[in-house]
């Protein structure tokens, strides 16, 4: 299992490698910004309700409600963790605490994957909702096949130059791309449901609160298969780990942003996809054009607002989409850097006795 026990000091403030340690220069807020850009909330209301569509029909806001509450679930035990350990290492770190040091190597090298591999999947996501507006403006049109690896590849360009920074310039620009664009949605969500209040909405759609409540016929494991499309929304709030060795107060604030970050993407979460399920229509016809929707409030700003709306969401979550990218590189940097620095990642990657003060 590497030099000496790998879980031996580093639950006290002091690395197990002398030197090898870590800036605490971060607030709760920069804390925060790695937990929402990592869960990307604006891509996530964007593309994934869609699957649960598939599943459970209009019933999606139900979906995510019982989502939530697991996830709150989940919270609560990273907020007991955090609240007596601040490590890396994530949960290599926990799991290594409380099951033993193997349990430790296995979860922290499986989140370190997740984290790489969702990182992958993210820019590719920012290339294709990036070509999407550049299509709709005008400004590439006729765009051949490779053109969102191109714009994913100039993406992945940019997360790297930018995770080179200073973390906390790092988290800041995280904070404020993921909010602006999650602030722009929720407007967008408050105007469609003032429509469909007032009966000023399209095709005559209106509040409809049969949304909250599955269709005739479906089972229950319907319903759990569609929860499980709304915990894939949530993945990554608890990135804020990661931070636990660089947060000025980390028994309190890391806490704080992982539970903050679980409790407001379960009430945006369901608001959300309560109003675009109400917005396109809580009949059969309507929940077809929900599944089949490439941005559902891309879509429905278009149709509802102004057209100009829909295409400052499809670019929203282009950055959104590129600042979990960001996120995730931050994320399983710390995670390579504590199990290297315990003598189970790259050699490589292991700090010497003579460093300090890295990232």
């Amino acid at each position: 299992m590497g030099k000496g026990n790998v879980m031996s000091e580093i639950f006290d403030g002091s690395p197990p490698v002398k030197g090898a340690h870590l800036r605490r220069e971060l607030s709760v807020w920069e804390a925060l910004g790695i937990s929402v850009a990592l869960m990307a909330p604006s891509a996530a209301v964007n593309i994934n309700p869609q699957a649960t569509a598939g599943t459970v029909g209009r019933a999606v806001p139900l979906a995510f409600t019982l989502a939530t509450v697991g996830v709150l679930l989940i919270a609560y035990t990273f907020v007991r963790l955090c609240q007596r350990f601040h490590h890396a290492g994530s949960v290599y770190g926990f799991v290594g605490a409380t099951l033993g040091a193997r349990a430790g190597v296995v979860a922290g090298w499986a989140l370190l994957g997740t984290y790489t591999l969702f990182g992958v999947t993210t820019v590719s996501a920012a290339g294709i909702f990036g070509s999407t507006f550049l299509d709709s403006v005008g400004m590439w049109t006729h765009q051949p096949s490779w053109s969102g690896f191109l714009i994913g590849a100039i993406a992945l360009v940019g997360v790297f130059s930018l995770a080179i920074a200073p973390v906390r310039g790092t988290t800041r620009f995280l904070l404020a791309v993921e909010g602006t664009t999650v602030a722009l949605i929720v407007v967008v969500a408050v105007v469609i449901l003032i429509r469909l209040a007032t009966g000023s909405a399209p095709q005559n759609h209106a509040v409809d609160l049969s949304v909250f409540t599955a269709p005739p016929g479906t089972g229950v494991s319907a319903v759990f298969l569609g929860v499980v499309f709304g915990f894939l929304s949530f993945a990554g709030f608890e990135a804020a780990a990661t931070l636990g060795e660089e947060t000025r107060k980390p028994r309190r604030d890391i806490p704080r942003a992982i539970l903050g970050t679980a409790i407001f993407g379960g009430l945006y979460f369901v608001f959300v996809t309560a109003v675009a399920m109400m917005g396109f229509g809580a009949d059969d016809k309507g929940v077809a054009a929900f599944s089949g929707s490439g941005s559902l409030l891309g879509d429905l700003g278009s149709r509802y607002v102004a057209g100009w709306v829909g295409e400052a969401i499809t670019i929203g979550a282009a950055i959104s989409a590129f600042s979990c990218a960001l996120a995730c590189v931050v994320g399983a940097t710390r995670l390579l850097f504590a199990l290297a620095r315990d003598g189970v990642g790259f050699s490589p990657f292991r700090p010497d006795s003579a460093s300090s003060g890295v990232m």
